[in-house]
């Protein structure tokens, strides 16, 4: 009986978010952009119309054929090809790397925030000297130690951006931990554990995950950026920023070569943002209507 009343209020809450987040336009077309890459990413077999990696050596540097729409690089490989199975390694670099960051930073917010004392004194400290070094550079350092490849670029991500959403899930979890149904809950001798797993963490959780779907986008963007310099993606696994870089030294002739996933990171950035705004707004319990 107790489950489905959970199942209930939930189905409920979730109903509820829907309603307050379809009146907002910009974050419902946010939220189809989004929808529409992750398929683009998971079906790119079946989408594009060449491997990424076909050379054409007859067609380089095409401008737009009935075989090429959008046209050719250097070496005769399909430019909307490499565009399409460039979507998944972009959107995994971007999804995979906020949910280390976010896994790691919501742990320590919510047990600093939780038992407060030396334990927050500690974890707050080491975040201070952390978030001391640029996050620009930490990136590229890791990566560069580690090596340039996707899984190492994810994870140079993930360990760069631990601090925001540990500060963040910290302050939420202050606001929760003196809530009357937490203090049932040490009445009925209910362990720390659960306390904080079942409690804490899904009452504090709200503007986390505003900062997810937001920080999806700045991974992206990152992530382009290390790939853009050598130290992400390598060639020839077609990935946006790697795109990019290979296009700008013949930009002036074939602007289309960096100009086509420059707009793609662009609408991809541009789309966690409105989707991240429009959920700030539908859970502001002020705005509740």
């Amino acid at each position: 009986m107790v489950t489905k009343l959970k199942k209930t209020r939930k189905k409920s809450k979730l109903k509820d978010l829907w309603r307050r987040l379809k009146k907002n336009r910009l974050a419902v077309a946010g939220l189809i952009v989004l929808i529409l890459l992750i398929f683009i990413a998971i079906a790119a077999p079946l989408l594009a119309p060449y491997s990424y990696s076909a050379q054409d050596s007859k067609a380089s540097y095409s401008t737009g054929t009935a075989e090429h729409p959008l046209g050719t690089d250097k070496l005769g490989r399909d430019l909307m090809s490499r565009l399409i199975w460039g979507a998944r390694a972009s959107l995994e670099m971007g999804a995979i790397a906020v949910a280390i960051a976010a896994a790691v930073g919501i742990t320590i917010g919510a047990i600093a925030g939780f038992f407060g004392g030396w334990t927050e004194n500690i974890c707050m400290r080491v975040l201070d000297i952390y978030q001391s070094i640029p996050m620009l550079l930490l990136c590229i350092t890791i990566a560069a130690i580690l090596g340039p490849s996707l899984q190492n670029a994810i994870i140079a991500l993930g360990v760069c951006s631990v601090p925001g959403y540990a500060r963040l899930m910290r302050a939420s979890v202050l606001t929760v931990r003196e809530k009357e149904y937490i203090e049932s809950a040490r009445a009925v001798n209910a362990g720390n554990a659960r306390i904080i797993l079942q409690h804490i963490v899904p009452n504090a959780m709200a503007p986390l995950i505003v900062e997810i779907t937001m920080g999806v986008g700045s991974m992206i963007l990152a992530g382009s950026l290390l790939s853009f310099v050598g130290l992400g993606v390598q060639p020839p696994t077609p990935e946006w920023g790697t795109m990019i870089a290979e296009g700008r030294n013949v930009m002036r002739e074939h602007a289309t070569l960096a100009l086509y996933p420059g707009i793609c990171v662009m609408l991809s950035v541009l789309a966690c943002n409105l989707l991240g705004d429009g959920l700030r707004d539908a859970l502001d319990p002020r705005l509740k209507n």
